[in-house]
């Protein structure tokens, strides 16, 4: 059984979640002894990118703001052919569209997850529309099957026009060994960070992600609680010229730090280093940093739209409105009652382990894709 994984950008850089999800669920895969490729876009972390014992096949683009396969169709629709499944991850991609027309026209199986993407939201909103006007929703509703990351993304299927039978839940996942490093005293020396505790953003500083809404929060309580600093770890994507400024006006350049992209060693270092971890945003499926966080033993303190809630009744964080009120008074509590915040991270590192190893959610898509496989 061959597997070809497409996604527009594995970049770690750029690629948020959805980048991460797709290397790791092909490595994973792998790992069981399926054979798996990853279709994508050539950037420079993609190129820098190797699965082991795995295929990454990288197609030139036209423009790095809209990427457009540099390629003819029928060097995709043979791509396409030598596999038996296609996974489909992410939305809004002339690739994605591309794959979908060379599956459908070679009767191939194909599984679609958009990772929270379906919602209109952000940047380019008419050009989404037209997408999806065009052959967005055709991508949802002809899939063999339909990938939600959480129960709550299920809606946004149904509101694409796909019926309830055709949609599964397979979460994201995270792989404990990534995240051994913890390096607390080296991390905070190479990023100049004093020792007060740390709460921490990790993510891209973008709007949907709403770094604002957290700065103008933690800007509201931090003279309340002078042992924390707000540190934003994460690649600039439209906002961080608009954050410092709003930094610099309001006297808390010692306070709130810019780090920029993390990875590696540094990556699990600043989750070990954080007291708790802040999720802001406006709109997310599952943030898989949350996960990566709760494998640290870190907590985490999420906005009601990044589909944890359960993590919540569980006691593994605390969810609150998407607003600067709710992060205002989701950390004051958090802040407040300092003696609960290490027994939350380890029922955080508890429910992760048991509910999201990549062991378990890579068997889930190997039982999938055998179905499929079967079926067709």
């Amino acid at each position: 059984m061959k597997i070809l994984n497409v996604n527009h950008t594995i970049d770690q850089v750029t690629g948020g979640g959805t980048a991460e999800r797709t290397f790791q669920m092909s490595q994973h895969l792998i790992r069981n002894g399926i054979e798996c490729s990853i279709l994508t876009m050539e950037t420079a972390g993609s190129s820098a990118r190797r699965l082991i014992n795995g295929k990454i096949v990288t197609i030139p683009s036209l423009s790095r703001r809209f990427p457009f396969p540099r390629c003819a169709f029928g060097r995709i629709k043979q791509i396409v052919a030598e596999h038996d499944v296609i996974h489909l991850m992410g939305h809004w991609t002339i690739l994605n569209a591309a794959v979908y027309l060379a599956a459908v026209s070679l009767n191939k199986p194909y599984v679609f997850c958009p990772a929270g993407a379906l919602p209109i939201f952000g940047r380019s909103l008419m050009l989404k529309k037209i997408y999806n006007w065009i052959i967005g929703r055709k991508i949802a509703q002809n899939a063999d099957r339909c990938i939600a990351i959480t129960e709550a993304e299920k809606k946004q299927f149904l509101e694409y026009g796909v019926i309830q039978e055709k949609i599964d839940v397979i979460p994201n996942a995270v792989d404990e060994a990534d995240f051994a490093m913890a390096d607390e005293i080296g991390f905070r020396s190479k990023y100049r960070l004093t020792n007060r505790q740390i709460i921490l953003f990790f993510g891209r500083l973008n709007l949907i992600k709403g770094p604002d809404l957290l700065l103008s929060a933690f800007l509201q309580i931090m003279e309340a609680f002078p042992d924390y600093d707000l540190v934003f770890a994460g690649p600039d994507n439209g906002m961080l010229s608009q954050l410092k400024a709003i930094v610099t006006k309001n006297g808390a350049c010692k306070r709130v730090h810019f780090l920029g992209y993390l990875g590696g060693a540094d990556k699990s270092s600043a989750f070990h280093a954080a007291r708790i971890l802040t999720i802001s945003s406006r709109q997310e499926a599952m943030s898989i940093v949350v996960l990566e966080a709760g494998v640290c033993g870190v907590p985490a303190l999420f906005t009601d739209q990044c589909g944890l809630n359960t993590m919540a009744e569980a006691g593994c964080g605390w969810s609150v409105p998407a607003t600067v009120e709710g992060l205002k008074k989701g950390l004051e509590l958090a802040l407040t009652s300092p003696d609960e915040i290490k027994p939350t991270g380890i029922k955080a590192r508890d429910y992760v382990a048991f509910n999201f190893s990549w062991g378990a959610v890579s068997e889930k898509y190997r039982q999938l894709y055998e179905n499929l496989v079967k079926s067709k």
